[in-house]
């Protein structure tokens, strides 16, 4: 379905939530870019709007089939990067009157390529393989945000010096596990506490059976003849 019948979708701030794959061969040298429906000679990332109860990352794999003709593993999630001037590669540019766009931008490597697909067949939509470097320079030419996301994937970026339109943190992802090594901390402290807890019931129980064994023990400084010597102390001294 193409964003031409598709109802927007908006956050809680009033953005156009969208989502966008970052198409990459195995070692991320190339990424694969899409033509422009309103120009053929420029290029896009492929992406599009979020769909009401669709999660961006399935909203993302289903943009790329759609537009670029791929399917392949999903990775990381750059961010979620904003554009305050709005308007996605179509000419419904002209309602985007609303505050702009959000979208969750994440990378996929390419496992396959369809001969044909929705968008090739549709708008006669094509696709073509650049090096990061030259992506990130088509890119600028008309799509500024999507140049400075692609751009973090460049091998000697400098991080810190980053971007205009900075990435906040992507939603509805799924989170790691924890390394091999902390979960067999965890065990080996598990395992450690319950053998704690096995010496201290037995050292209980020994405590039990000497009491039941010989006279009951007795708290210090509280013995039966003190506490007796209390009463009747408390006693003479209510007598007077």
């Amino acid at each position: 379905m193409t964003d031409m019948v598709k109802a927007r979708n908006y956050d809680e701030d009033g953005f156009v939530k969208r989502a966008a794959c970052i198409c990459v061969n195995e070692d991320e040298t190339q990424v694969l870019l899409v033509s422009s429906r309103r120009d053929s000679e420029l290029w896009i990332v492929p992406g599009g709007g979020v769909e009401p109860n669709e999660l961006p990352d399935m909203a993302a794999i289903r943009e790329v089939r759609e537009e670029a003709g791929v399917c392949g593993m999903l990775g990381r999630c750059l961010g979620v990067f904003e554009d305050t001037q709005g308007g996605h590669d179509d000419f419904l540019k002209t309602k985007n009157s609303e505050r702009g766009h959000r979208t969750s931008v994440y990378v996929l490597v390419v496992k396959e390529e369809m001969e044909e697909w929705d968008e090739s067949k549709v708008f006669g939509r094509k696709r073509k393989w650049f090096s990061m470097e030259e992506a990130v320079k088509q890119l600028a030419k008309h799509k500024p945000v999507q140049s400075s996301y692609v751009s973090l994937l460049l091998p000697d970026r400098d991080h810190t010096t980053t971007i205009t339109h900075s990435p906040s943190s992507c939603q509805n992802t799924i989170t790691p596990p924890p390394p091999l090594s902390t979960i067999i901390d965890h065990q080996v402290e598990m395992v450690r506490q319950m053998e704690l807890g096995s010496e201290m019931e037995n050292d209980i129980k020994e405590d039990d059976t000497a009491e039941s064994d010989g006279e009951p023990s007795k708290s210090p400084g509280s013995s039966q003849e003190d506490l007796s010597n209390g009463i009747v102390a408390e006693d003479a001294a209510a007598d007077t």
